[in-house]
């Protein structure tokens, strides 16, 4: 039976954080690599997402190409993965020829039904400048739900809210900075709604057509709940073309200039990179993708749950000819030291950053491996912090795991040269040993990778009480010749060959490591099953006679006097942490009070009537431009609402960027006489405050603010 293991695919516009980490892909990780020591037929397929508007906005950002931005971050992360254990069969990439042809043939085919896509013509939203229609994450505006000034035409990052483009107060095009007009444009859309009787059907009772697909009581009820609220609330038609320069060519005479919209290619690249696999390796990608004995399994976040539970299995229906998946086992948020991870406040830390700084620390990598099992968001969000981090590592794997195999190797070279020895009785922990195997196991095929963690330990802590409770050491005092020394440490041997075995999953270098000393093997392809129906026989896993080499000190513990490398290194992290806390402060923290004799001095008195003769109005400044021959004036274009645009010069060009503010919110005077200035008409007047040392900033009104209301 084939096992065809999906995680999702990661954009290729920057680098990933341990969020990321362990939403989907260390629990893929753990499975994968249980099922191949079941002696599987296993293949795990990922790959770099690298088409959509994220990556054209990160390459206008910085300079470059998109082709320069996905080779960058493809790299970064593949190595990323690679030095953390991250075991893919397959990491591909969808800007590959072979992606391209799959997605081309899969819209081609769905097209030929005739009834799966509905050809609609809207109105979207034109950037003049740049002749080129604005995709949503090319349009920011004002949140009409919370008042979020830098909210997306998809999602407003601060309530996050969903979006479309035409909610956004006050929409500006990031490519221009000018407002956008809405322009006629056609797209393809995929009729959803057409398949949410099967779908519906799918995930309440796993049958399709009629026969069991999968077992709904197996999978968390958190993705079961997401699918049925967007159920309940009625399937619509999803848009699968966009209007870009960069990504797959739409495959139809009537959609020139257009491509596929990311949602609807990316997860084809689970097809293209098992594809691609068989190419290199001589198998079909049929045997997976079209097999109905195939166990497929997508690894997720809970930000993807709709994309593989409603809109992929839809899209696999609607082609014909595919398995659907018998598990989505998403995972929910994980937060970082209380708070959402945020590279521009500097909080949390990447991948690629983890692995220099850990890089010469002993077993570094499978440390924090370790420290997000133990914490893994499996049914509600979790926090990783540093202190946890310390106290996971010495804990378990230090004082549990590390002390246990250090003890077991000194005392048998000690007792009996380094080699297994022959016990008189029968071994006393054989049915230990075997229930802690399926437990494990177990744990692990149900997805509880948080139970399965916590089953091991148990199995490092019931060895190091065995040992201290037998206490060989005490025996040999008292007879060094006494038998139950032998037996002793040949069941203590056994325990470690398990743990060496059952760590593969979790800590994969630190089991090699402890396969090593103890003179076994490296893990392979059934060795999980063979070791199961060796103890199932009462056969050991380290027969009599067999030498073993010594363990030493494999997890040096952070809070040790004698070695501080790593509670430096955790220094370092957490005082990053506290710098970016005051950066936070420091912004919001209120002004200090300007003593009065610093302050301008007051201006004659006038009556309440002649106040209420300005007439104060919101608006955003909807262009801005330096005047020729002046150092000191700017030509701003305002919005003042009610389709009202007015011709602004403001004095303000030593003290602003022009490509800043557009966007930019302000409060104007409406009822000036125009005047030419610099041989432009200014029709309106900035108010603007000013301190002690000459610094301007705008005076604007509250976020959320539409413009031409009036300010008193």
């Amino acid at each position: 039976m084939p096992h065809l293991l999906t995680s999702a695919l990661p954009y290729a516009n920057g680098p990933l954080h341990l969020g990321h980490l362990a939403g989907a892909y260390l629990p893929a990780d753990i499975y994968a690599r249980y099922l191949r020591l079941m002696g599987k037929d296993v293949l795990w397929v990922c790959g770099s997402d690298e088409h959509g508007a994220a990556i054209t906005l990160r390459a206008k950002k910085e300079g470059i190409s998109p082709r320069d931005i996905i080779d960058k971050y493809h790299t970064l992360n593949k190595e990323s993965f690679a030095a953390l254990g991250i075991s893919f069969d397959y990491y591909h990439r969808t800007s590959a020829p072979l992606h391209h042809e799959t997605s081309q043939e899969f819209f081609r085919t769905l097209d030929k039904k005739g009834d799966e896509f509905i050809v609609r013509s809207t109105e979207q939203y034109y950037d003049p400048e740049f002749g080129q229609f604005l995709a949503d994450r090319y349009i920011k505006g004002t949140c009409p739900r919370c008042g979020f000034a830098e909210a997306y035409g998809d999602q407003c990052e601060h309530c996050g809210s969903d979006l479309s483009p035409t909610e956004l107060i006050n929409p500006v095009s990031t490519l221009s900075g000018t407002q956008p007009i809405l322009r006629e444009t056609k797209h393809w859309y995929f009729d959803l709604a057409k398949h949410e009787e099967f779908l519906r059907t799918w995930i309440q009772e796993g049958t399709v057509d009629g026969e069991q697909q999968h077992d709904p009581a197996q999978w968390k009820k958190h993705v079961i709940g997401q699918c049925m609220s967007w159920l309940n609330e009625g399937l619509q038609p999803r848009a699968i073309t966009r209007d870009l320069d960069w990504g797959i060519s739409v495959p139809h005479p009537e959609a020139e200039g257009k491509v596929l919209y990311v949602w609807f290619d990316a997860p084809i690249g689970y097809i293209s990179s098992t594809r691609q696999w068989c190419l290199e390796n001589g198998r079909d990608w049929k045997d997976y993708w079209q097999n109905p004995d195939t166990e497929l399994i997508h690894f997720i976040g809970k930000d993807n749950i709709v994309f593989h539970c409603l809109i992929f299995p839809a899209m696999l229906r609607a082609h014909g000819g595919y398995v659907l998946p018998k598990n989505v086992p998403a995972n929910q948020f994980l937060n970082f030291e209380g708070d959402k991870f945020s590279k521009s406040r500097g909080w949390g830390i990447e991948l690629h950053e983890y692995v220099e700084e850990f890089k010469d620390f002993p077993n570094g990598e499978d440390a924090l491996r370790w420290a997000l099992i133990r914490n893994l968001p499996e049914q509600q969000d979790a926090d990783f912090t540093w202190d946890g981090f310390t106290e996971y590592y010495d804990k378990d794997l230090a004082d549990k795991l590390g002390n246990f195999l250090n003890r077991v190797t000194v005392l048998t070279h000690k007792f009996f040269n380094g080699k297994v020895p022959t016990p008189a009785g029968g071994a006393r922990v054989q049915e230990r040993l075997s229930e802690a195997l399926e437990r494990i196991g177990s744990h692990i095929e149900a997805f509880r990778f948080k139970d399965a963690a916590t089953a091991f330990v148990e199995l490092a802590t019931f060895g190091n009480t065995f040992l201290q409770e037998a206490a060989p050491w005490t025996l040999a005092k008292a007879d060094p010749d006494d038998p139950r020394i032998a037996e002793v440490m040949y069941d203590c041997l056994q325990i470690a060959a398990v743990l060496a075995l059952t760590a593969h999953p979790f800590v994969p270098l630190v089991s090699a490591k402890v396969r090593t000393v103890l003179r076994q093997e490296i893990v392979e392809n059934g060795d999980w099953a063979q070791a199961r129906d060796q103890l199932s026989a009462g056969k050991p896993l380290l027969r009599p006679g067999h030498a073993i080499g010594e363990a030493g000190v494999l997890f040096p513990k952070i809070v040790d006097r004698k070695d501080d490398r790593l509670l430096q290194i955790i220094q370092r992290q957490r005082d990053k942490l506290t710098a970016a806390l005051q950066e936070r402060d420091a912004a919001a923290a209120p002004v200090a009070e300007t003593p009065a004799s610093a302050l301008p001095p007051a201006k004659p008195e006038i009556s309440f009537e002649d106040f209420t003769k300005l007439d104060l109005r919101t608006a955003t400044v909807l262009t801005a431009e330096p005047i020729k021959k002046s150092n000191k004036l700017l030509h701003l274009t305002i919005d003042l609402g009610g389709g009202e645009t007015r011709s602004v010069v403001s004095g303000i060009a030593k003290h602003f960027d022009p490509a800043d503010l557009p966007g930019q919110p302000v409060v104007v005077v409406t009822n000036l006489a125009p005047r030419k200035m610099a041989g432009v008409r200014s029709e309106a007047m900035i108010l603007m405050a000013e301190d002690g040392e000459g610094t301007l900033q705008f005076v604007s009104p509250p976020t959320g603010f539409g413009n031409g209301w009036t300010v008193r």
